[in-house]
């Protein structure tokens, strides 16, 4: 079957996986309350300066019920704007139900549309048994096992800067009936010049899959704001077609004060 290019969301989901096992958390102790109910984020896509596409990012205002769990909903969406879809066509929204306080997903959902291609996924997890189950059937996975949306969350309950720079952490996602293991590692600290103004950042830079789209495995930067929110603030990468940014725009409803803007 032929493969979507996933520019936009995955861009961004992708770039900001940082899944760390039980056992790995001496040096960045996942920390509760980085992001609560009712929260949007809304990003731009940008080559140089031809804005390209939009991204938002956002939580439902109130729980909802998974079985007899309740669930925090998570939305990640993309898509291509009109201006620019004589070259690509780009409808994506990745969703997630998660436990509130470990940020697992219980279920995860995608549609995809890019240009002709369309493609729908729908995965059930079982952490405790080690295996979800989508329309291909049942697949294993690792205790810590996330898909693209909750893997975006849970990333952000992660201290970064108690860590060393150069300290790689290991990534588990399921995307696309298969689970990827990758890493994400530590770079430092940085202050960027945003479309918000000059925001504090704990700078990553995660390992790729080498494919139609990303050239290098080390081709991409990511900035998350140095605060209780961890939002993510900018990634830049190398694509085959050539660079990419992908730039918070708006937020709302964020849990904690945005103290990494720093005016």
């Amino acid at each position: 079957m032929k493969k979507a290019t996933y520019l936009l969301v995955p861009l961004l989901a992708l770039a900001l996986l940082a899944n760390q096992r039980p056992d790995n958390r001496a040096n960045g102790q996942a920390t509760p309350g980085s992001f609560g109910h009712a929260e949007q984020l809304r990003y731009r896509i940008h080559y140089g300066l031809i804005n390209a596409g939009v991204v938002t990012m956002n939580t439902d205002e109130t729980y909802a019920n998974i079985g007899s769990q309740a669930a925090m909903h998570i939305r990640v969406e993309g898509e291509t704007l009109k201006s620019f879809e004589w070259a690509y066509k780009v409808r994506d929204k990745f969703e997630a139900w998660v436990n509130p306080a470990t940020v697992k997903p219980l279920r995860y959902a995608k549609t995809v549309r890019e240009n002709t291609y369309y493609d729908q996924d729908l995965a059930v997890f079982n952490h405790a048994a080690g295996y979800l189950r989508n329309r291909k059937g049942q697949l294993s996975i690792t205790a810590e096992t996330r898909d693209i949306a909750s893997a975006i969350y849970f990333l952000r309950t992660v201290n970064w800067s108690a860590m060393t720079i150069g300290t790689s952490k290991p990534v588990d996602v399921y995307l696309d009936n298969e689970v990827y293991n990758l890493s994400v590692a530590y770079a430092g600290k940085e202050t960027i010049q945003t479309d918000l103004g000059p925001v504090r950042c704990l700078k990553l830079k995660p390992e790729l899959v080498v494919d139609r789209v990303f050239k290098n495995k080390n081709g991409m930067t990511v900035w998350v704001s140095d605060d209780a929110n961890r939002i993510p603030v900018r990634i830049q990468t190398d694509i085959q077609v050539g660079s990419l940014k992908v730039d918070l725009t708006q937020y709302s409803h964020l849990k904690n004060a945005f103290t990494a803007l720093d005016f």
